[in-house]
């Protein structure tokens, strides 16, 4: 067998390092690691648990959001606290527009170069290119002299960076050099446009990434209240100069409206339509890359104030790519073993320790650095493993919407369907690569959808009257137990994160997170199994070993973030 080497995994987050052996041109065996430690969970010890969201959404320099957001519902959980109407839209709209942004993001700038030849669009015909366009959608940018314009950027780019010329000409490429001028056209248009939905969420957020505006109990924007004309003696001037609206204004609000608007503009007339325009290209692809079969969502978007309330993303798990039905899911089922980790439990590492009984204590046990291979090392990576029920489980926008149509949700089931149809295997081509693809596309068109309706519920209630965006109780250390435990879980653009503290005397006695790339880029359990991503790439044909195409992406499908993984 030959041992093949990708490290450091390109267009990922963060240092993740893969391993596989080839027999006869395919992926025989699979390992991944991740290849930096970092310990968050320990540096939140000790911490007042106010300020846990604000040093837990560390975990990321991109989705931290969702990290923050998850924080602030753990300590919420365990307060027993409730956030008001107001609070819960503006956490919607945040974290749904970070569902949106990420999905172009991932399909331009990390997935692409995977399915299209970067080089090869240089040779692209440009009046073909301009009838491609316009028969795919009504974007304006069409016509021969906008592609040409673009094939000269193009030129100065290709070569360099995530447009290496690596694997120009590389024969599991299978698309025309039209489609690939138009899909890098739009990778081009792709960077700025995410500009839009970046305004939108440092308008709410207060700035991004690592927003400032969670507030546990609630959010720390207000609507417009008359306020002091001038500050008080001392006091540090507070008309700062400013590029955007307040939040909650009849302007910010408008400003917000916009941007929704531009943001389901481009995701309905370019992102889904380039996406399946690629896809209908790789049908012998839809049955590559196939995990364990077992999809899981912590559910997310709440619809109402109700405990528990109503999801836009419903809770649920599917098993053995059974979409009929969707099964009972509850966070007391999630546990973690280190027994290919790089971590040592007090009880041996074999063990599955649920979140709250989690520990991180690093303890490397790899080859010694630097190292040519993980050949031979029975622990392997910075990430733990965790499994659901004691089984390996999939997440990410694939499993949302899988979940939520075993559920019968009404947008998720019709998404699905549409997606199965676009499939020449059907169903069987749902659960690889290319399913994974098409999921996240359709999601986004989903979710920029409610992102609409969820704006639209804002402004009626402002106009109500109702101005509440906290609830200052959790506040009040003088009400706190003496001890608690809370859990708070998202779904983050890569799937179900969540965060598990223990509160002692109102500091951080414990604090654990296992985050959506810990699912699908853990290592081996304590039973062998390999993870979500390992499990993927066996079965993968590799034509040319010297360059790797095929693994990318199918590891690129899952969006990895190694940075998360590990935190």
């Amino acid at each position: 067998m030959t041992r093949l080497v990708i490290d450091p995994v390109p267009r990922v987050g963060g240092h993740l390092r893969v391993e596989v052996e080839l027999a006869y041109g395919v992926v025989d065996d699979a390992w991944v690691s991740g290849t930096m430690y970092r310990g968050l969970e320990n540096v939140l010890r000790g911490r007042d648990i106010r300020d846990a969201w604000l040093l837990a959404e560390r975990a990321c320099g991109v989705c931290s959001g969702v990290h923050g957001l998850a924080s602030a519902r753990a300590v919420e959980d365990a307060l027993g606290a409730h956030v008001p109407r107001n609070a819960r839209l503006v956490r919607n709209l945040l974290a749904g527009a970070q569902i949106v942004q990420d999905a172009a993001a991932h399909f331009y700038l990390r997935a692409a170069p995977d399915w299209i030849d970067a080089q090869a669009a240089l040779n692209a015909d440009l009046t073909a290119t301009a009838s491609l366009a316009r028969s795919l959608s009504d974007w304006p940018n069409s016509s021969a002299s906008y592609f040409s314009n673009a094939r000269d950027k193009l030129a100065a780019l290709v070569g360099a960076g995530p447009l290496a010329t690596r694997f120009a000409g590389h024969p599991a490429y299978d698309v025309p050099p039209e489609l690939s001028l138009l899909v890098l056209t739009h990778y081009l248009e792709a960077l700025d446009w995410q500009r839009g939905l970046v305004r939108l969420r440092t308008i709410l957020g207060g700035k991004s990434p690592h927003p400032q505006t969670y507030l546990v109990g609630g959010m720390a924007v207000t609507p417009e209240w008359g306020g002091p004309i001038s500050p008080s003696e001392g006091e540090h001037p507070w008309r700062a100069a400013r590029h955007s609206p307040p939040p909650l204004s009849a302007d910010g609000l408008m400003d917000i409206s916009g941007l929704v608007a531009d943001a389901g503009a481009f995701v309905t007339n370019v992102l889904v339509p380039d996406v399946c325009a690629v896809l209908a290209h790789y049908q012998d692809w839809e049955t590559m890359g196939l995990g364990h079969g077992h999809f899981l969502s912590y559910g997310d978007f709440p619809l109402d104030e109700a405990q528990p309330a109503r999801l836009y993303m419903p809770r649920g798990r599917v098993m053995d790519r059974d979409l009929s039905t969707s099964r009972e899911v509850d966070p007391v089922g999630v546990a973690e073993t280190v027994s290919a980790s790089w971590y040592a439990y007090p009880i041996g590492t074999a063990d599955l320790l649920p979140p709250f009984d989690g520990v991180t204590e690093p303890r490397y046990a790899g080859p010694q650095p630097p190292y040519s291979t993980l050949e031979g090392s029975a622990t392997y990576s910075w990430v733990k493993a965790p499994r659901y029920d004691d089984d390996p489980m999939e997440v990410g926008p694939l499993a949302r919407l899988a979940v939520a149509r075993g559920a019968g949700a009404t947008d998720a089931t019709a998404a699905v369907d549409e997606i199965i149809a676009r499939l020449k295997s059907g169903s069987n081509g749902l659960f690889g690569s290319v399913g994974r693809t098409y999921a996240r596309a359709i999601e986004a068109r989903l979710m920029v959808g409610q992102l609409d309706q969820w704006l639209r519920e804002l402004v009626a209630n402002l106009a109500s009257g109702d101005l509440a965006v906290v609830d200052l109780g959790p506040w009040d250390s003088a009400h706190w137990p003496d001890e608690a435990k809370g859990c708070g879980v998202v779904e983050a653009p890569g799937g179900a994160v969540g965060h598990w503290l223990t509160v002692r005397r109102g500091r951080i006695a414990d604090y654990q997170i296992v985050d959506a790339s810990t699912w699908n880029a853990s290592p081996r359990d304590n039973r062998g199994r390999r993870g979500t991503l390992e499990q993927a790439l066996v079965g993968t044909p590799v034509a040319d070993p010297q360059r790797p195409l095929e693994i990318l992406r199918t590891i690129h499908s899952f969006d990895p973030c190694a940075t998360c993984a590990v935190h």
